[in-house]
């Protein structure tokens, strides 16, 4: 592959797809790079004590992209060896076990795409508008995400 055209890309997708790590993980791969990290968010089977059935996620999609944007121009900032990112979230239905959120980012050293790694899902699940619906053996609740700033207000 020829470097000169092997620029840095981001790759933003939201979709009611299940997710692929294999996928993801080639999205991000360059020959300039040593390192590669991933982040998968799987649904788990409990919550504060209750069975949860599975998970729904709903987003304002070009809201979520433009913010998913947002934290990769951060990201390059911060890290600017940084080179391939990639963020794929789910939408819709995520049974248990299932991933409903990959961040894959690659860079010439494990320091960098293993702290922006971190950067990116820690400040996805702050500002990023995509909302859960935990659903339970007996009920359901819609959750925001606690890290979320702008939920947040009455303190």
């Amino acid at each position: 592959m020829n470097e000169s055209k092997d620029e840095q890309k981001d790759f933003i997708k939201l979709d009611n797809e299940k997710l692929s790590t294999d996928e993801v993980s080639k999205l991000v791969i360059s020959p300039c790079c040593g390192a590669m990290s991933l982040f998968v968010g799987t649904t788990r089977n409990n919550f504060d004590g209750k069975k949860v059935i599975h998970l729904e996620y709903e987003a304002y999609a070009p809201m979520a992209e433009a913010e998913i944007k947002k934290i990769c121009r951060d990201i390059r900032q911060k890290w600017p060896s940084v080179k391939h990112i990639a963020v794929h979230h789910r939408l819709g239905l995520v049974p248990i076990s299932e991933a409903s959120v990959i961040i894959a980012i690659s860079s010439p050293h494990r320091v960098e795409s293993l702290d922006a790694v971190k950067y990116c899902i820690n400040t996805l699940k702050a500002t990023v508008p995509i909302w859960k619906k935990e659903i339970y053996e007996e009920e359901y609740s819609w959750k925001e995400n606690k890290e979320c700033f702008w939920a947040n207000t009455e303190k």
